[in-house]
């Protein structure tokens, strides 16, 4: 007899949207999938209460389906500690509110980084399942990687661990000394390719999206942002892998899934900036849980959770059987 589905609410929360849903394990099977825009513009504090409703909804929705939610997990676009508090508030503001209180209400729940938990989903269910070492790398509002190691995400000493393109670049041009004060989000990513575009031409455009459909058809000054954008993310990924030496490296988020002239720039910058030769043609890959990453990843860092806890409990049980 095959073991009992567990169902796990995932809620992956970003910078532009929140989208969630009920996952069944083991298969990681997906269901009541909804979307909602973030706007972190509001506070944090109105965010989280989207959030909660969000959750409550679906919670809703699978007990009318004749599902037991079985824990909550969430992926934040923050750094998130080893103890699971909020450490940062670059997108979200999340510090010193009670997050973990009103969601642990719900159900039993799990806060994580965003991009650890879907590195846990690629490891698990999708492109990297198998590896014992890949560098997972996500690209879209924002921008940051994860190594995976034996199927886990690396976590660091602190859960500070990740933020590859937050730092200022700091670099003076050879030629008029000025130095350069953004870092790579500021260049790479969905907001700055729209910015950047911006900047150029009197016509506005208000998605990465926008700035990759003008660059497939053949706008020069789109062409020039997409091309050099992800010219430089290739760069500073050619260095990681130079660093950890991957098996592969899995590309997920809005721009990351993307195809075209983004992809390809990405890529041969990447190869380009690998110095050796024995892992010059490693696999670039995208994301096989493709737009569902954060939600899979997220529900899935809550399964984990709740199955060590049980083998934990069922481990004490065995050893004291009349307590």
């Amino acid at each position: 007899m095959s073991p009992p589905r567990f169902c796990a609410i995932g809620i992956d929360v970003g910078g532009t949207k929140v989208a969630a849903g009920c996952v069944l394990f083991p298969e990681a099977e997906t269901r009541f999938i909804r979307v909602i825009p973030t706007h972190p513009e509001r506070g944090g504090a109105a965010v989280l209460d989207d959030t909660v409703r969000l959750a409550e909804d679906l919670m809703a929705e699978a007990r009318a389906a004749g599902l037991s939610v079985g824990a909550l997990g969430l992926g934040l676009c923050e750094l998130v500690g080893t103890d699971g508090r909020v450490l940062s508030a670059n997108s979200v503001q999340w510090m010193g509110l009670p997050v973990q209180d009103r969601l642990s209400a719900l159900a039993p729940f799990t806060l994580e980084a965003d991009v650890r938990a879907a590195a846990l989903a690629e490891a698990r269910f999708g492109a990297g399942r198998g590896m014992r070492l890949f560098l997972y790398l996500t690209v879209g509002t924002g921008i940051s990687s994860c190594l995976v190691v034996d199927g886990k995400p690396f976590v660091g000493t602190r859960g500070a661990c990740g933020t590859m393109a937050s730092a200022p670049l700091s670099l003076p041009c050879e030629h008029c000394g000025e130095v350069n004060q953004k870092n790579l989000e500021q260049i790479a990513a969905g907001p700055a390719l729209v910015a950047r575009l911006n900047q150029r031409r009197p016509v506005a455009v208000q998605s990465g999206q926008e700035v990759l459909a003008a660059a497939a058809l053949g706008d020069a000054d789109a062409l020039l942002v997409v091309r050099t954008g992800a010219a430089a993310l290739g760069a500073a990924v050619g260095l990681l892998v130079n660093v950890l030496d991957p098996e592969a490296i899995v590309v997920g988020g809005g721009l990351g899934l993307s195809q075209g002239l983004y992809w390809d720039s990405l890529c041969a910058a990447t190869r380009d900036h690998i110095w050796s030769g024995v892992h010059r043609d490693l696999p670039i890959l995208r994301a096989a849980t493709a737009e569902q990453v954060g939600v899979v990843g997220a529900a899935a860092a809550a399964w984990q959770s709740a199955t060590r806890l049980e083998n934990k409990t069922s481990a004490a049980k065995a050893h004291h059987p009349h307590a």
